[in-house]
């Protein structure tokens, strides 16, 4: 059963997963725009809102060595992989995806940090159902849950930290607002972090 993490939680991915083994993870983001009341209070409509799964790696000096979004669709090595934007939050489950290679991500990389932000500026308030999610890859256990649903006029979020300690794969649920559009925006706030 996947844990649900909380602010500031850290756990072991790789004791989750049930020991040694662990290659491959699928970090997932999902949500759902606020329907909004139509004229005179009469249907409802939903609004499009862009919400942007992104990762950047950084070495031990916290200086970023590579990045992943819906503009550069894999990391230079190939370890780290984004299935595609999802410009609307439509449908259910997943609406990004970015995938880890756990194996392939080069020594150098000493954590690997995802953030969302709204790309079309909408804030928090306006979003509902937010989540991010870490799923074994190679048998799609959902490893832990964070929900990201926190109202509020921040248009970003640093999620978590995905990290190698002592051999075993970790992850810090951050859960930070911020603001910004692009993960460029949220550079400074990252590194804060981490």
């Amino acid at each position: 059963m996947a844990i649900n993490l909380q602010k500031g939680q850290k756990i072991s991915l790789t004791k989750e997963a049930g020991g040694g083994g662990l290659t491959k993870i699928v970090m997932g983001l999902g949500w759902d725009a606020k329907k909004t009341k139509g004229f005179f209070g009469m249907g409802s409509k939903e609004q499009e809102i862009d919400l942007d799964a992104s990762c950047v790696l950084f070495d031990e000096a916290k200086t970023p060595l590579d990045a992943v979004y819906f503009g550069q669709l894999a990391s230079r090595d190939g370890s780290i992989i984004h299935t595609g934007d999802n410009r609307t939050g439509a449908g259910d489950g997943d609406d990004e995806q970015i995938i880890v290679d756990l194996s392939r991500v080069p020594s150098n990389v000493k954590s690997i940090v995802f953030i969302v932000n709204s790309f079309t500026g909408q804030n928090f308030s306006e979003i509902e159902n937010a989540f991010c999610r870490v799923v074994n890859g190679a048998n799609n256990q959902e490893l832990a849950r964070y929900n990201l649903s926190c109202t509020g006029n921040h248009t970003a979020m640093l999620m978590a930290k995905v990290y190698l300690h002592n051999g075993e794969w970790k992850m810090h649920a951050i859960g930070d607002n911020a603001d910004g559009q692009t993960f460029d925006h949220l550079m400074p706030a990252m590194i804060a972090a981490i």
